[in-house]
């Protein structure tokens, strides 16, 4: 019995869907997740410091380093999808379900900071303060969203320990609201909650 040959372009596009429905395999773009971890955590300390003097305000304008690291991770964050593109291999179904996740949660936060940006334009921040305080439990229940996905896309039990913990880190930092010790709880989430697993989760990828 002999194989058509023909047959054979058909038969290597079946094999390859089956890999890219079936398999896992390592995640990509963790990279960028090191990325927003380091920055937005570097920054949470730097307005940490602003808000208690270590930092003199002609150095550090009242929320203009938020909107530098968000330039910054833009700028960090094309530099490493154009990256990823060129060493793009097969992308499995998950792979594919996990960039879009976190690509939604980046545009969440985005839209998040825009509406405030507007209601406070609209109402002015005196009359509702509030808002501000929750930015960072709203963040980290977005991030937590996102671990919750890609742990069960990935089958990963570590993972989905990490949105248990990014969950109940939300309302933990909330306690601190009204301080300036909110922005030492928001970096340790930073750095424990994105920094860290990223950079381990990059150098699975590496491994692999």
């Amino acid at each position: 019995m002999t194989h058509d040959s023909d047959n054979a372009p058909a038969d290597i596009a079946w094999l390859r869907q089956l890999a890219e429905e079936n398999g896992t395999g390592p995640m990509r773009g963790a990279s960028i997740l090191l990325a927003a971890g380091l920055i937005y955590g570097v920054t949470s300390l730097i307005h940490w410091a602003h808000m208690t003097g270590l930092i003199l305000a002609q150095y550090a304008a009242a929320g203009m380093e938020w909107l530098i690291a968000t330039g910054v991770f833009l700028v960090v964050c094309v530099t490493l999808i154009l990256r990823l593109r060129r060493a793009e291999g097969v992308r499995t179904a998950a792979q594919r379900a996990i960039g879009t996740i976190w690509s939604g949660v980046g545009w969440g936060i985005f839209a998040l900071f825009a509406a405030m940006f507007v209601v406070s334009a609209r109402i002015g921040v005196d009359q509702n303060s509030t808002m501000f305080w929750l930015i960072p439990s709203i963040i980290l229940a977005f991030y937590g969203m996102g671990w919750g996905v890609t742990a069960t896309m990935m089958k990963s039990r570590p993972l989905g320990l990490l949105a248990v913990a990014s969950f109940i880190a939300a309302p933990a930092v909330g306690l601190f609201a009204g301080s300036a010790a909110i922005y030492l709880a928001y970096a340790a989430a930073l750095f424990l909650l994105m920094a860290v697993p990223g950079f381990l989760l990059m150098r699975q990828a590496k491994s692999a």
